[in-house]
C-alpha cells in the first residue's frame, strides 16, 4: 500500500493533526506514505517526519489547474494507491479518482456540524460521494448522516486517537489554570466559556484561563476581547493565539474545558485526558462517551452549568485529582494510536 493523506493546511487544528499523525505513523506499517498540503502550511510543518513524502499545492480557487496539475504528476510518480482525503480536501480527490479511477478513495469527515444540516446543504459533496471508495466517521452521528444523505456505500466509524508518546512528561507542578484547546471560531462558542469563567473569578480569583488556538482577528474574536475587557477580565484570561508548545501548555494546567455548540471527536478532548487534566465538555458529538464517567459533561450554552462543573472541580481537589488519572488511563486504553492503527489498517486493506 503506498498512501496519500490529503489536508487543505497545516494550521493546528483536529483534522490536520490527525492528518500529519497518520502520514508519521503509517512509515513502519505500509509500502510509503505520503502527505499532501493544498492550500496553506502552518505550525504542522515542523512534525512531519523526514521519511514521509511531502508535497505542497498552493492551490489558489477551487478549480486551480495548476494545483491539480501538480497533484496528478504526484500521484502518478509515486504510484499512490490509496488517498485519504480529510475534510474539505473531497473535491480536488474526487478529481483525482476521476482521472485515476483504479485509486481507492477514502473521505474522512471530521465536522461534527454536519448532522445539524441536510444533503442539499452539500450538494458537492454528494456529487463527490458517488465516487468515495469508503467513508470515515469521527463519532456515529456523522456515520448515520453520511449512510442517510450520500451516496457511498462503506461508511465506517474510527475514533480520533492520541500518540501517547507525545504527552510523556511530569506534571506535578501543576499551576491554577483553566485551558481551553480551540481555535477561535463560532461552534467552539468561547464566550459561553468566558461568561462561565467570569463567575468562577469572582470565587477563585487565584484561577486562569488560557485560550489556546488560532485568532482570525474577526468579528467573533473582537466580542469576545471585547467581554474581557469589560468584565476585568485581562489579567486572568490569556489568548495565545496558535501555539507550537500546546503540550507544554496542558502539562501546566490543571483543568481542561470545551464549551462547544458543536463537534465531532475533538482532538482537544482525548489531549487534555493524555496530559492528565480534569475535563469538562459541553454535550456534544462523541464528547460524552469520549469522557464516560471520568469527567463532566454539560448542556451546551449553558455558562452557569459550566462554571458549577469548574467550580465543584477547584473545590474537591481529590475527585479532580482521581477523575483525571482514570481518564488518563480510559484515553490510552482505548483512544490511543496503538488501539486504532489495526482498525486503520484493515480498512485500507479491505
Amino acid at each position: 500500500m503506498r498512501v496519500l493523506q490529503l489536508i487543505d493546511s497545516l494550521n493546528p487544528g483536529g483534522a490536520e493533526r490527525i492528518a500529519v499523525t497518520f502520514a508519521n505513523s503509517l512509515l513502519a506499517h505500509v509500502d510509503a506514505s505520503f502527505l499532501c498540503v493544498t492550500r496553506e502550511e502552518g505550525l504542522l510543518n515542523d512534525t512531519i517526519n523526514d521519511k514521509v513524502g511531502y508535497t505542497f499545492l498552493q492551490k489558489k480557487k477551487t478549480l486551480d489547474l495548476r494545483a491539480i496539475s501538480k497533484l496528478f504528476s504526484f500521484i502518478k510518480k509515486n504510484k499512490i494507491t490509496i488517498i485519504h482525503a480529510h475534510s474539505t480536501s473531497f473535491f480536488i480527490a474526487t478529481l483525482v479518482k476521476i482521472r485515476f479511477p483504479k485509486l481507492k478513495l477514502i473521505w474522512h469527515d471530521h465536522s461534527g456540524k454536519r448532522v445539524n444540516s441536510t444533503r442539499k446543504n452539500h450538494k458537492i459533496l454528494y456529487r463527490c460521494s458517488f465516487l468515495f471508495n469508503k467513508i470515515v466517521t469521527v463519532n456515529n452521528e456523522l456515520k448515520k448522516w453520511s449512510e442517510t444523505n450520500l451516496r457511498t456505500k462503506k461508511v465506517i466509524f474510527l475514533p480520533n486517537f492520541i500518540v501517547v508518546e507525545d504527552f510523556n512528561f511530569q506534571n506535578k507542578d501543576k499551576s491554577k489554570k483553566i485551558i481551553c484547546v480551540a481555535n477561535l471560531r463560532v461552534p467552539k462558542n468561547h464566550l459561553n466559556l468566558l461568561k462561565a469563567f467570569n463567575n468562577v473569578h469572582k470565587k477563585f480569583p487565584d484561577w486562569t484561563l488560557q485560550l489556546v488556538g488560532k485568532d482570525n482577528n474577526d468579528s467573533y474574536s473582537k466580542e469576545l476581547k471585547k467581554y474581557i475587557l469589560q468584565n476585568n477580565l485581562s489579567d486572568c484570561v490569556d489568548l495565545y493565539g496558535l501555539s507550537d508548545k500546546v503540550t507544554k501548555l496542558l502539562s501546566n494546567a490543571r483543568i481542561g474545558v470545551l464549551s462547544s455548540d458543536s463537534e465531532g471527536l475533538p482532538m482537544s478532548l482525548l489531549e487534555y485526558g493524555a496530559s492528565g487534566l480534569a475535563v469538562i465538555t459541553t454535550n456534544v458529538g462523541y464528547c460524552k462517551e469520549v469522557i464516560n464517567s471520568f469527567g463532566k459533561t454539560v448542556a451546551i450554552n449553558n455558562s452557569t452549568a459550566l462554571s458549577e462543573a469548574i467550580i465543584a472541580y477547584i473545590e474537591d481537589e481529590n475527585k479532580r485529582i482521581l477523575d483525571a488519572e482514570l481518564f488518563k488511563k480510559h484515553i490510552i486504553n482505548n483512544y490511543s494510536f496503538s488501539v486504532i492503527l489495526p482498525l486503520l489498517l484493515k480498512n485500507y486493506k479491505d
